[in-house]
């Protein structure tokens, strides 16, 4: 082989393995960011379920921080109540005929409904229980919530069944006018429907997509636990219980595809249900501070639904918006977070 020859085949060769080189380079450059097989293996057992929002459900408090009320108590600022006496020949009724009379279902149409007992040994009002006696009866339906306002026909199922608790337990039920209830509900629902504000940030991959162990990897730095669902995690609240201040999410198919390590995302979005969390968590403050710090982790842009890029000036306009709201739902009574704000706007 001549010195020509030779040369030419070393040139082939170097040609040859710089294109080896430079196709995984690419490869490497446009696969899905990785986490550290350390911290998935953490993330993975730190997980943990996420709070559903109240509805008319008890919520289980876990162990470890004060937990919320197991449920709200009705209150006339956002239900009907029909009281329920107990006629005069009965002094009492006990927890297992009020128990065994409540209704298969615990809602009206698209409205949480709910019956108490006022419990003779401890002088409050309670979901009947076993093993108690109670002195009356109030049944409730909730009058407005995401779903809309109370209406005529959901106040006569409300009536129906009442009614019908009623007359198992020996108990003559009040119920306030139909017209002026259903009035207050559409009243009520105005004002939610003005006051209920949800807020959502994108952040999109100015480069190389995200996995999702990347992803997770790096909320989790930032105290994000994983959500009940795929492709979602949660900030939790300081009481337990209570709704998760923030959520993040990504494309759940991703987070079931098979091959994670290979499954590229390339946005996530952050969310921050205002009235269902507590002003003292300061989420707006902690939502825009946790899109910042990911954006830097993560070779991100933060955006709007629209895709534009959030300037500090107009996150700084909502969060001054943000007060005014606050501010409005406590003078209502309805201060986010609190049990009543949560199952208005739920």
């Amino acid at each position: 082989m001549s010195n020509l020859q030779i040369g030419l085949a070393i040139v082939g060769g170097l040609i040859l393995a710089a294109i080896v080189a430079h196709g995984a380079w690419t490869s490497r450059r446009n696969a899905p960011r990785q986490a550290l097989p350390e911290a998935a293996a953490n993330m993975q057992a730190e997980s943990a379920t996420e709070p559903a929002l109240l509805d008319d459900a008890s919520l289980t408090p876990a162990i470890g921080l004060p937990a919320v009320p197991k449920r709200a108590a009705m209150d006339s600022l956002i239900d009907v109540i029909a009281t329920i006496a107990l006629d005069s020949a009965t002094a009492s009724a006990s927890g297992e005929a009020a128990v065994a009379a409540m209704p298969a279902t615990r809602r009206v149409g698209s409205k949480p409904f709910a019956i108490e007992g006022y419990n003779l040994a401890t002088l409050a009002w309670e979901p009947p229980m076993t093993g108690q006696r109670y002195g009356g009866f109030q049944a409730g339906v909730q009058l407005a919530n995401r779903s809309g306002p109370l209406n005529e026909i959901e106040y006569s199922e409300f009536v129906v069944k009442t009614q019908a608790f009623a007359d198992a337990i020996n108990g003559t039920p009040e119920f306030p006018e139909m017209l002026e209830e259903v009035a207050r509900a559409r009243e009520l629902d105005h004002f939610a429907s003005a006051h209920d504000a949800q807020l959502g940030f994108t952040l999109r991959a100015l480069q190389s997509a995200w996995s999702p162990g990347y992803i997770q990897q790096n909320a989790a730095r930032l105290g994000f636990i994983a959500g009940s669902l795929p492709g979602r995690m949660v900030l939790p609240a300081s009481v337990v219980g209570a709704p998760p201040v923030l959520v993040l999410s990504f494309d759940p198919q991703a987070a079931l595809a098979e091959d994670l390590a290979q499954s590229a995302v390339r946005e996530i979005a952050l969310h921050l249900d205002v009235a269902q969390v507590d002003r003292a968590e300061q989420p707006f403050l902690r939502m825009r501070d946790a899109a910042t710090v990911l954006a830097q982790a993560m070779e991100g842009v933060v955006t709007d639904d629209l895709g534009q890029a959030l300037a500090p000036a107009s996150m700084d306009q909502i969060s001054q918006e943000l007060e005014g709201l606050y501010d409005t739902l406590a003078q209502r009574d309805l201060a986010a977070g609190s049990i009543l704000a949560r199952r208005l706007f739920s």
